[in-house]
């Protein structure tokens, strides 16, 4: 039995597929001080183990398109899981922090495939509006994953210890390998144009990366997860250390900004019908810049509060969730034959950028927690600018 198009099953496939990066990236963050402590690693080398894998992420995603739009979706998804499993479980047994932050950048490079080949999927099957609509809603039901996974993760970190994180990962990856062997057809209608000449598959990103509607969304995506990453990056020792939550509690706060994106993606298309597609963006940016500097004045203030972190990431994350799908459509919407290397080549400079805010973050949040405020607005302000010289392009992108 395969799925089928405009389906509830297929919905639900694609989000269980695009949840394996946030599985991966905010399941084992309750973990992150503890594993630190357990291999002796600083602060910043706890961080490396998310920036790594981003990196590692940025690589794999190069790979799975250009060759999914040649070979096909389903090979190239089950041999990026089969590298992700292999990487989760050399994670689950590492000695020390240099072997988990090698190990992470190997289960990156598998967990990559997933994320951009959904994204192409989703092109394949929808176009236009339809396939913003069905981003959006994989994105409300993929949003449980980063709501529901710290939380997990707490529960297994206190019953089991950090390392049943990255295996309870590898489980979730066999069981999506079993989806995509039973159920998933294959979704590629024709081989890429052009797949044949210089550089074979990859040969076509500098064509897609001249594109101006393709770099104004990517510009969006990438400021976007910019601000989301360093939260990621710094949430845990912020709201662990500063304020002292334990791991459960902080799964908690940190589901309960996630869910804030998944309400937001969820509810998307009711704000994209009411105020047209710019509209919907220049509103979610907006939100973006108001959490942003409200994070920063609150922390700076001194309000000895989780609060003053939670709440405006809640804010931050719902802007996300009315931009992030509306970006992801118009980076593929134009590549109707090559959406699997424009999906790679956007989430290349998106976890790229993302690597490097990871970085800067968690060598600074051992000197003051303003890093991530700080990080938090900068990101919303870069948003705001891009969207403000993007209104050519975009127009002739959506009309």
């Amino acid at each position: 039995m395969n799925l089928r198009p405009n389906t509830p099953a297929m919905t639900a496939a694609l989000a269980f597929f695009s949840a394996l990066g946030p599985l991966s990236t905010d399941m084992y963050l309750p973990s992150l001080p503890s594993l630190s402590a357990a291999l002796g690693a600083t602060p910043a080398q706890g961080a490396l183990t998310l920036s790594l894998y981003i990196a590692g992420f940025a690589v794999g995603q190069v790979i799975y398109g250009p060759l999914s739009d040649r070979f096909g979706r389903r090979p190239a998804m089950l041999g990026g899981i089969a590298v992700y499993v292999a990487g989760a479980l050399a994670c689950a047994a590492a000695p020390s922090a240099g072997a988990l932050i090698a190990a992470r950048f190997a289960q990156a490079l598998g967990g990559a495939a997933p994320t951009v080949l959904t994204r192409a999927i989703i092109r394949d099957l929808y176009s236009g509006r339809r396939a913003a609509r069905e981003l959006a809603r994989t994105g409300a039901v993929m949003g449980l994953a980063p709501a529901l996974a710290p939380t997990f993760g707490g529960f297994l970190q206190e019953a089991s210890g950090w390392r049943s994180n990255f295996v309870a990962a590898a489980v979730a990856a066999v069981a999506m390998a079993a989806v995509v062997v039973w159920l998933l057809p294959e979704t590629r209608r024709a081989p890429a144009q052009g797949g044949g000449g210089p550089g074979g598959p990859f040969g076509g990103f500098a064509g897609i990366a001249r594109d101006p509607a393709f770099r104004v969304n990517v510009a969006l995506m990438t400021f976007a997860f910019g601000g989301v990453f360093a939260w990621l990056s710094a949430s845990s020792f912020v709201l662990q250390g500063v304020f002292g939550l334990g791991p459960v509690a902080y799964g908690l706060a940190f589901g309960s900004c996630a869910a804030c994106y998944a309400t937001s993606a969820l509810f998307s298309n009711r704000v994209i019908a009411r105020l047209g597609t710019r509209g919907a963006l220049v509103f979610g940016v907006s939100l973006y810049v108001v959490a942003g500097f409200a994070q920063l004045g609150l922390m700076a203030w001194g309000w000895r509060s989780p609060f003053s972190a939670i709440g405006p990431m809640m804010l931050y994350l719902a802007g996300n969730g009315i931009v992030g799908p509306l970006a992801v459509a118009g980076c593929v919407q134009p590549f109707p034959d090559r959406a699997g290397a424009a999906s790679s080549l956007a989430g290349l400079v998106q976890t790229t950028y993302a690597a490097l805010i990871g970085v800067a973050v968690g060598a600074a949040i051992a000197a003051t927690p303003l890093a991530l405020p700080i990080a938090l607005a900068l990101n919303a302000v870069a948003s705001a600018l891009a969207l403000a010289v993007s209104g050519a392009a975009r127009r002739g992108a959506q009309n």
